[in-house]
């Protein structure tokens, strides 16, 4: 299997909490990226959205569930696809760090390998283009 990586290193005149509190909702993400996104199941933690939540992205067949592995307010939101995929090995991770003066950096990675060959370039390619469209919208949402 080949292993895929989508790396996005963007700074934006947003604070760092507001700009964390966009990317752990996970409705507000999905308004975020463009794509309907629901919380199906709650963390056992202080946040709703914390560790061990469930979202679910997409609509019917199309769709898929995402865990929250990470999660340390203002400062790193990790995750992992956890329902049938055509990619396995995925972790999703987005850090916040200060930037000065009310900015903040985001540092989004995803790494995944795919399971159908030749399917990964494909899915890096579109993921990639839709996430950074989609982040471009923070400072509005914050």
């Amino acid at each position: 299997m080949a292993q895929y990586t989508i790396e996005i290193d963007e700074t934006f005149d947003v604070p760092r909490r507001k700009a964390f509190a966009v990317f752990a909702d996970h409705h507000r993400f999905g308004k975020l990226v463009g794509a309907p996104v629901k919380r199906i199941k709650d963390s056992d933690q202080a946040d709703p959205n914390g560790i061990g939540s469930v979202r679910k992205i997409g609509i019917g067949p199309l769709s898929l569930e995402e865990t929250v592995l990470g999660f340390e307010p203002d400062s790193l939101i990790e995750y992992t696809i956890s329902s049938i995929s055509p990619l396995r090995n995925h972790l999703g991770r987005i850090l916040f760090s200060d930037a000065g003066e009310g900015r903040t950096r985001i540092q989004y990675s995803i790494r995944f390998e795919d399971i159908v060959p030749f399917t990964g370039k494909a899915v890096q390619v579109a993921l990639g283009k839709g996430l950074r469209r989609g982040i471009k919208r923070l400072p509005s949402m914050a």
